[in-house]
């Protein structure tokens, strides 16, 4: 099986799983990783923990802002 079809096939029971998830799932979910991500933080050593934060608050930044983004549009979406 090709890297490219063994991704889409992930990514298709990723939203097959969210399609049939709510709100305490997702939330679930972002608790694990948060606790992944703490795990992973205890792991580094002192000298390289500054640059480990900037490259943590740049996916935070990236992940973050259009999850939020597409929050809003559903906020804003009349029912």
């Amino acid at each position: 099986m090709c890297g490219n079809c063994f991704v889409k096939k992930l990514f298709g029971y990723a939203d097959r799983y969210l399609e049939k998830s709510n709100w305490k799932d997702l939330a679930m979910i972002k608790f694990c990783l948060f606790s992944m991500g703490i795990l992973a933080g205890m792991r580094i050593p002192e000298k390289k923990r500054k640059t480990v934060g900037w490259i943590a608050a740049a996916v935070f930044a990236a992940t973050y802002i259009p999850l939020m983004a597409k929050f809003f549009s559903v906020v804003r979406e009349k029912e």
